[in-house]
């Protein structure tokens, strides 16, 4: 034992061997044969076991973690014959010395201190904690490694601004932006699944990063509800994707329909008439009128319905129903046209004149129709009676014109033939 020697396998094992180198020189001396050969071979002997002791080493991994994860830090030793260790944050603050801790953070947990590792675990991780973290072995010189941390920062809110209040027939300018990211999280516009193409920017803040993607669109009223989303991708969300539907708002006048019963209306009936109003903003009342003249003081209106029970000819008229909106107004028309009643009602105390007024209409109609049944039938024995003397008249032509002959052949029997000569003479 020297004095300085040290207590460490390898430097004792250094001792030894020029301890032996000495012993072995003295000897050679005294015995007279210490030559080149003696101190070569020792030589070897201290070379093999230096370059044995000198093969330690260290390695370090680099970590990738999401904020607020846990990183796995490894410092792997080759080698290692006990010599002192040491972890150092990016800050060279000393973590841990030969496994005891140095630091009061409790984040950082030693979980295995072997002759091959010391793996150290960090929970919660904060952008704050990235850098490198040294893995430092002690020996004649010091070796150390470097373990990269890297901080990823996945975008977590997603917004969309609207620059002004999108109407009917106007551009209308969106803004999709991420407040915090690292690295730049990548923003696209997608309607119906394609996208929309727009403007990006960035801005560095620090280590993190702020992204905007901003539109400028076409809208109409039929756009109004139509859904559009803003979509952010980043290494962090592996290969997910971070989504903001966004649905449109368009602002548009009121179109006005009224709704009225099928048919003919007559006295007595009912009317009911509902106004349909559709608007953005949605009108929040309508008005009802009647063209030229006031509503039936009987009329009831609940809002969008206009009910005017027991109608009558002097209801007669063109109702409109109007609403409104800052962006313009509308109305729309139903011509009433009451029509008399069929049925006669008769103002008596005895309820029988209630059941003669209903049934006086069916006997007029038979009425009607026996009128013209006895119209034909005298018109078809007119006919008949005309056609009778014709006949008539044609028979006793004919019986006349008979008599006419008999004459002559009487007559020319009677003569001779001077009559047939005469009569063909005639003839001729």
């Amino acid at each position: 034992n020297k004095p300085g020697a040290r207590s460490r396998a390898s430097g004792e094992l250094r001792y030894c061997v020029w301890d032996s180198l000495t012993i072995s020189s003295t000897m050679a001396a005294e015995i007279g044969v210490v030559g080149i050969h003696g101190i070569y071979v020792a030589w070897i002997v201290l070379l093999s076991i230096s370059t044995q002791v000198s093969g330690q080493a260290v390695a370090a991994e680099n970590v990738t973690v999401v904020e607020g994860g846990t990183a796995e830090i490894n410092c792997k030793l080759q080698n290692y014959d006990g010599s002192i260790v040491v972890i150092q944050n990016p800050a060279r603050q000393t973590l841990f010395f030969n496994g005891t801790r140095a630091l009061k953070d409790e984040r950082f947990q030693l979980v295995a201190f072997t002759r091959k590792v010391v793996k150290i675990m960090l929970s919660d991780v904060k952008l704050e904690d990235e850098g490198g973290y040294f893995c430092q072995l002690y020996t004649d010189d010091t070796h150390h490694q470097i373990a990269i941390l890297t901080v990823l920062v996945p975008p977590a809110n997603l917004s969309v601004a609207v620059k002004q209040q999108p109407v009917e027939g106007q551009d209308v300018e969106l803004t999709c932006s991420v407040d915090r990211t690292k690295p730049a999280a990548t923003i696209h516009w997608f309607k119906d699944r394609k996208e929309i193409k727009g403007a990006v920017s960035r801005q560095q803040n620090d280590k993190t990063f702020s992204v905007a993607n901003t539109i400028r669109i076409h809208v109409e009223r039929q756009n109004d509800g139509e859904t559009i989303t803003c979509e952010a991708s980043h290494p962090a969300l592996n290969r997910q994707k971070k989504q903001l539907h966004h649905i449109l708002d368009v602002q548009y006048s009121p179109t006005v329909k009224l709704q009225h019963p099928p048919g003919v209306l007559r006295e007595g009936d009912n009317l009911g008439l509902k106004c349909t109003v559709k608007g953005n903003p949605q009108p929040t009342s309508v008005t009802w009128s009647r063209l030229n003249d006031t509503l039936p003081a009987h009329s009831d209106i609940q809002g969008d319905v206009l009910t005017i029970p027991a109608l009558s000819m002097l209801d007669n008229g063109t109702y409109i129903c109007e609403a409104s909106n800052i962006h313009g107004r509308a109305s729309d028309q139903y011509i009433l046209v009451v029509y008399e009643s069929l049925i006669s009602f008769v103002e008596v105390q005895d309820p029988g004149a209630i059941v003669e007024a209903h049934t006086s209409t069916p006997y007029a109609i038979i009425g009607g129709i026996l009128a013209v049944l006895v119209f034909a039938l005298i018109c078809v024995l007119i006919v008949m009676v005309w056609c009778s003397v014709r006949q008539k008249g044609s028979y006793l032509t004919h019986e006349a014109s008979g008599l006419d002959e008999h004459g002559e052949a009487r007559e020319a029997f009677l003569n001779g033939n001077e009559t047939h000569k005469r009569k063909e003479e005639f003839f001729i």
